[in-house]
């Protein structure tokens, strides 16, 4: 009787440990292909300026409202501003979700150190990643601090997930020589495929986004791709600095040709529309405020009512607030004293060459600049004219020092010598007659005779 309970006994738990096994196995399956997982792939593409980073910090903040298990940052994108790329690493630092750097073409300059923020990297068989050397807007190699600041970044970038500091280096700094990697001293250091895997930048090589996600173990995941909305693309475009130096030079150019324009037209609608362009990319963008839209109006209200109130207190206060809501509004002083510097040169350029060509006797300058004239052939006068006192002679009433009073023909007029004196009984000539200006000289005997 105790044998056979000891039997069912084993027997029970043979067939536990069996069902057991089964959907433990199941679950192992199921975790290895990523079934019921939800994955978030997002797009870092073109230029690395603050407008992606906007984008960047919208996208990753939705995948952590939704509680997703993995995020996809597929990359292709040359490079731009060290800003926006220092930015960008600051969001992803602060997220606990694993995150994979796809590199499909490209991950140069800014791009390169976005990746190296990735937990996992892996690249596409033609991608390349690094030459990550910092250079200023005009193509030059920036200065030394710039240049040992991003060094550091590089670095730091690399081994705030493990990796050695040395290739991250080598990517921002041409002197370190690596002729193994094709980057002998000179060049900087740009890994393709195989080299990245070699210095452990890299876990593998795949041909597309479905053999990434078997090598996740994600194939079974959902996966949801993101991508920036119209308003976003088109912030992204209005807030790149070529962009940004063609609106503000529009603008200024429309308020100098509306000017000498009748009425308003054309030039004063183009010039508020690139204002109103520049400041939407921004607002887009979450680089300005209600706060910089209010001071850019208030400043451009002053402009207007100086026509109005002359003195120039007005205008200058609207003037100041135009430009500070610019700054307030800039994601780089630097560049935006650029784009503001080239602007105003344009500007001036044509102010100066519509001044030749037309004067200000056209447009909005005829109602605020005075051109009536008070002349002879109009009836006006500033005073009498004398010329028929020249040559005339008198006699001095009283001394002239050099100037004083003579008496004409009974006339007494106030006279002015050529410099010298003349005493008082004197016989004097006229000799020049300029407006209420007579000029006079001591009469000699021989110009009598």
């Amino acid at each position: 009787m105790y044998r056979r309970l000891i039997y069912l006994f084993l027997s029970m738990m043979l067939v536990s440990i069996g069902v057991f096994s089964l959907v433990k196995t199941d679950n192992v399956e199921a975790s290895e292909s990523g079934e019921g997982k939800l994955v978030y792939v997002i797009p870092i593409e073109k230029e690395v300026e603050r407008g992606l980073e906007a984008f960047l910090r919208r996208t990753t903040n939705e995948a952590i409202e939704q509680n997703v298990d993995h995020i996809i940052f597929e990359i292709n994108t040359p490079g731009g501003q060290v800003d926006a790329a220092n930015n960008i690493g600051e969001i992803l630092q602060n997220i606990d979700i694993p995150i994979t750097a796809y590199i499909r073409s490209q991950a140069l300059s800014a791009g390169s150190y976005i990746a190296l923020f990735a937990d996992y990297i892996y690249m596409n068989p033609q991608a390349t990643m690094g030459a990550s050397g910092i250079i200023t807007g005009d193509g030059n190699a920036a200065d030394e601090k710039a240049q040992s600041y991003w060094l550091e970044a590089m670095g730091s970038a690399a081994e705030s997930k493990g990796r050695d500091r040395f290739y991250a280096e080598a990517m921002a700094d041409p002197d370190i020589d690596l002729p193994e990697y094709n980057a002998p001293a000179g060049r900087y250091l740009t890994l393709g495929p195989t080299s990245a895997i070699e210095v452990g930048y890299s876990e593998g090589t795949v041909n597309h986004r479905i053999e990434l996600l078997n090598e996740l173990g994600l194939a079974e995941s959902e996966v949801i791709e993101l991508e920036p909305t119209i308003a976003e693309e088109f912030a992204r475009f209005l807030t790149s600095s070529t962009v940004i130096s063609i609106l503000l030079s529009v603008a200024g150019l429309g308020l100098i040709v509306e000017l000498y324009s009748p009425g308003f037209g054309v030039p004063g609608s183009l010039g508020i529309i690139s204002l109103v362009l520049f400041f939407y990319g921004h607002a887009v963008a979450g680089f300005a405020g209600y706060e910089v839209l209010l001071l850019l109006v208030v400043g451009i209200a002053l402009i207007i009512a100086e026509f109005f109130v002359p003195g120039g207190i007005l205008g200058s206060i609207g003037g100041i607030s135009v430009f500070t809501s610019l700054f307030m509004a800039a994601t780089d002083i630097r560049q935006m004293s650029i784009s503001i510097l080239i602007a105003l040169i344009v500007t001036i350029a044509v102010a100066i060459f519509l001044y030749k060509r037309i004067g200000l006797e056209k447009g909005l300058f005829k109602y605020i600049i005075l051109n009536d004239a008070e002349t002879p052939e109009r009836g006006y006068v500033s005073n009498v004219n004398r010329d028929d006192l020249l040559g005339k002679v008198g006699v001095t009433v009283t001394p002239l020092r050099p100037a004083g009073t003579a008496v004409f023909d009974t006339e007494r007029i106030d006279v002015i010598t050529e410099g010298g004196f003349i005493a008082q009984d004197q016989l004097i000539k006229i000799v020049k007659v300029a407006g209420s200006r007579i000029v006079v000289r001591e009469n000699t005997k021989e110009e009598e005779e």
